[in-house]
């Protein structure tokens, strides 16, 4: 799956604007070659036209795996033990934490799910030691102008099916795959409480894609294991996943996401009162749980979302006579009769925040853009280039609401009205 994720840049060299941006780019998209639906010899990598800040070593934080998962029975997919990049808040925000959960897809099968335990999205032995903090994780106030001195948590993803598998569910033969999801979330959560933040003040937990919708599914959780009166939030970033049919009409989603809920007995740890009423594997849409969540929740998502254009609505198996290619890849190839299909896909999000938008305590951050995650990055989240609606960045957005300086409900007007949009190119 096409997640954005940590980068991961252990050696700096005086390169060029360009191969700087390259670089970043192709690691922040290089889970696209463990997508479901993406070809895996894939070797496109996508091109901007923005520049990116320079990692420095003082962004740079280093990997710990987990003290207690053993003794939880908590591995990754491979029998390895789960780790996340901790950095110590400082001054006002001592007391205060940012979790963040790394995405990256979902295996569905149990051979989808031993290729990707070979891989860093399925074992801790292929984790990079130091990842770089960038966007809401930052410790740059230029670039995190709200969260800079937190305490700042990536919890790394290698489960396979957003930190919400359960060992019932395991195959017992010769795969030896655990599918341990929600033993990770718990173990990490614990260790993260002795640690200090049990005494937290203010806590959000995030997450990109994958991860951003774990973010949605543990929220509450979350907020149960913080003390009463600490200021606790939620903020989903291109965790969204709408339960729309492809351009042919077949219900691909749904599908792949029923094969993993029962792959990994996921139904446990979705919204039970959701599970209760309608199918489970279709309670992994947030559409049809967000309104059960007691926390507040801020949604960051891209109207024209790439990763759900590229792999939901027009996967490849979706266009045997090749006529999307160019669409798929850069959205200003797409003639006026695909730009309906994709104005239509903006319809759908709507329809489906539609009851969202009248929640009192939840934000949101709908922009226009050809993008996927967009808070990991500094350049998306906040730099003078970043997108914008209302002339607001998404920190300045998710700052005023967290902080409840203002209602946040940002819905920028359709494709191809924004011009601070950041849009992706993979031409």
């Amino acid at each position: 799956m096409a997640i954005p994720r940590f980068s991961s840049l252990l050696r700096c060299r005086k390169w060029a604007k360009s191969d700087w941006l390259v670089a970043s780019i192709g690691f922040v998209l290089i889970v696209f070659f463990l997508s479901f639906f993406i070809d895996p010899t894939s070797d496109s990598i996508p091109s901007v036209d923005r520049s990116r800040p320079i990692i420095s070593p003082s962004d740079l934080v280093k990997l710990k795996l987990s003290s207690i998962a053993k003794e939880r029975g908590a591995f990754c997919l491979d029998g390895s033990l789960p780790g996340y990049h901790f950095h110590e808040g400082s001054g006002s925000g001592f007391k205060s934490w940012l979790v963040h959960l790394e995405g990256g897809g979902w295996c569905n099968t149990v051979a989808s799910c031993s290729a990707r335990a070979l891989t860093k999205l399925g074992s801790s032995n292929y984790f990079e030691q130091e990842v770089a903090f960038q966007g809401v994780l930052s410790s740059d106030p230029s670039q995190n102008p709200e969260f800079f001195n937190w305490n700042k948590v990536a919890i790394r993803y290698c489960d396979g099916a957003s930190f919400a598998g359960h060992p019932e569910a395991e195959f017992k033969n010769e795969t030896r795959l655990f599918f341990r999801g929600q033993l990770i979330w718990e173990a990490i959560i614990d260790e993260l409480l002795s640690m200090g933040m049990s005494d937290a003040k203010q806590a959000i937990l995030t997450g990109c894609s994958a991860g951003g919708l774990a973010s949605l599914i543990h929220c509450d959780y979350f907020r149960d294991h913080l003390p009463k009166d600490a200021a606790v939030k939620c903020v989903s970033d291109g965790g969204y996943f709408l339960n729309v049919p492809d351009v042919l009409g077949n219900p691909t989603m749904r599908s792949f996401y029923h094969d993993v809920v029962n792959l990994q007995g996921v139904d446990k740890s979705l919204d039970q009162k959701c599970v209760a009423e309608i199918e489970p594997s279709k309670c992994m849409f947030p559409q049809e749980f967000l309104k059960n969540i007691r926390t507040p929740v801020f949604l960051v998502n891209p109207a024209y979302d790439y990763w759900q254009i590229q792999n939901v609505l027009v996967p490849t198996s979706a266009d045997p006579d090749k006529s999307w290619p160019k669409c798929r890849l850069n959205i200003k190839e797409c003639d006026a009769a695909q730009m309906k299909v994709l104005h239509g896909f903006r319809s759908s999000m709507m329809d489906a925040i539609g009851e969202f938008h009248q929640n009192k305590d939840g934000g949101m951050f709908i922009d226009s853009c050809y993008a996927h995650c967009q808070t990991v990055m500094s350049v998306t989240w906040h730099s003078p280039t970043s997108p914008r609606i209302e002339n607001k960045t998404i920190a300045e957005s998710v700052g005023d609401w967290y902080f409840n300086r203002k209602p946040v409900k940002l819905i920028d007007c359709p494709y191809p009205c924004n011009p601070s949009c950041y849009n992706m190119n993979f031409t």
